[in-house]
């Protein structure tokens, strides 16, 4: 099978060749190789790749088990990137910043560990902003992130190497993290699946605050389907995170495939009245008659965010001084001046503000619970903008709205993040331009698989995910 078949098949697909020895680990290591070595120049994805490690020793064991007939993972022998926040054992890990530029780990985070014990062969790390802040990807470090559907575009943020790479098929499966929306926007800016997981769904170490419920690891893939098969890795419950989850992993393994006849399901397609822009809002048009031609009894209902804002904003900053204060009052000349901005932000939030955040928090999450008791899934916008110019932090403005900080455009994403909910980004439409557009599927509270059921059938109906980025060798796009 030539290099192009195996990088454009899906990571499910992809492991039923490898079982049935049709094609080796190997293989498909090289293809994609090849491919990240011809393509990544153009998008700046993968900043720090690993090929020595990858063909050293994860391959050829991958090999030598299928073999043997050994046990096999449920990645076997499929290539992965890991975020750049996302510590790697002998593998340069820079959180995107220059104090960090030269720093190489000698543990791996539970996710690298449980990815790779699952079968995946790490190929290297994914671009990201400066500890992961804001929604644009690009740093000191390695420069910008460009879109592969459109390279004068950003490809999202905080995730959006990972992203990149899975548009660009550079690789079948990548991981990243979610604060206020880092998985969902680079998935829908470049046409992929991100899924925040419920709060304690995927375990994490080494964390400064294990204890920390509004920042998640998750997995980005192409497919719902892909999403589901790396939680299968990803959601194994670990002593050393403390809110990790037991609810056996295997539940991932359950069929995608759901009749929705009858379910209720909310549209808001601004989340109760956020400014969107126009092209984005036509592109999610369809979304109401979609969901109804999947059966499901739709209703137009915003869910009351009520203190949202507040409950993200307050905790986030405080979050930056509990893990950037010592780094920034020694070295201030190495920190950015939006991670300096959050610091700053942060050194004045009292416990006054944080009382006060936590019991809007509290009434936030059961308004939602009741909410989505009355309706099981909750369908809305992921960004408000498209994918915006590479060279802009941010957007200025959204449909008219002039942004007070580079964190307005996100409430689409933050409001739900303070919810603590599992929610999903799916491919589901594109601008005049040719810039994709997902939908935000949010479910009840534990029920990430719910989420991929919707989020898959969505794919299903839509076909929106299947439509390649024109990006080639030469870095023309076409739309053929």
């Amino acid at each position: 099978m030539a290099d192009a078949e195996l990088c454009l098949l899906s990571a499910t697909e992809l492991t039923r060749l490898l079982r049935r020895r049709e094609v080796s680990a190997r293989e498909v290591l090289a293809a994609h190789l090849r491919r990240i070595e011809e393509l990544n120049p153009q998008i700046n994805a993968i900043v720090t790749p690993a090929a020595d490690h990858a063909e050293r020793a994860a391959a050829a064991a991958a090999d030598e088990a299928i073999v043997s007939r050994g046990p096999l993972g449920p990645l076997h022998g499929l290539p992965v990137a890991h975020k750049d926040l996302t510590e790697t054992k002998g593998i340069r890990t820079t959180y995107g910043s220059p104090a960090r530029a030269d720093h190489v780990p000698d543990v791996d985070s539970v996710v690298v560990e449980n990815l790779t014990r699952a079968g995946a062969v790490t190929v290297g790390k994914t671009n990201t902003p400066e500890w992961g802040t804001g929604a644009q990807t690009y740093n000191a470090v390695f420069g910008a992130t460009r879109n592969p559907y459109d390279l004068s575009k950003t490809a999202g943020g905080s995730s959006g190497g990972a992203a990149a790479a899975l548009a660009a098929r550079l690789v079948p499966l990548a991981d990243g993290t979610d604060l206020g929306g880092s998985l969902r926007i680079p998935a829908s800016f470049c046409n992929v699946v991100g899924l925040r997981p419920s709060v304690g769904r995927v375990p994490v170490w080494p964390s400064a605050d294990p204890f920390f419920t509004f920042s998640v690891a998750g997995p980005m893939a192409r497919t719902a389907a892909d999403v589901a098969l790396m939680m299968r890795a990803l959601g194994r419950p670990d002593p050393r995170s403390p809110l990790s989850h037991h609810v056996p992993a295997e539940r991932f393994a359950d069929p995608l495939e759901r009749d929705f006849t009858g379910t209720p399901i909310a549209w808001s397609p601004d989340l109760g009245g956020l400014p969107v822009d126009e092209r984005v809002a036509r592109a999610m048009a369809p979304a109401r008659d979609v969901l109804a031609g999947l059966g499901a009894r739709v209703v137009d209902r915003d869910p009351d965010l009520t203190g949202a804002d507040e409950v993200f904003l307050t905790w986030r900053a405080w979050y930056y001084v509990l893990t950037l204060d010592e780094l920034y009052t020694d070295q201030p000349e190495s920190v950015g001046a939006s991670t300096a901005w959050n610091i700053e932000v942060g050194r004045k939030v009292t416990a006054a503000d944080l009382v006060r955040a936590q019991r809007l928090r509290t009434a936030l999450y059961h308004r939602m619970r009741e909410f989505l008791e009355d309706h099981e899934f909750l369908v809305t916008l992921v960004s408000p903008v498209p994918p915006f110019d590479v060279d802009s932090p941010y957007p200025d403005s959204v449909a008219g709205s002039t942004s007070e900080s580079y964190l307005d455009w996100l409430r689409s994403c933050y409001r739900i993040s303070a919810t603590g909910l599992p929610a999903a980004s799916v491919p589901f439409g594109f601008t005049p331009e040719g810039h994709p557009v997902g939908v935000q599927v949010v479910g009840r509270p534990g029920d990430d698989v719910g989420v991929l059921q919707l989020a898959h059938a969505i794919e299903t109906a839509t076909g929106t995910g299947r439509r390649l980025p024109g990006l080639t060798a030469s870095g023309v796009a076409d739309d053929a």
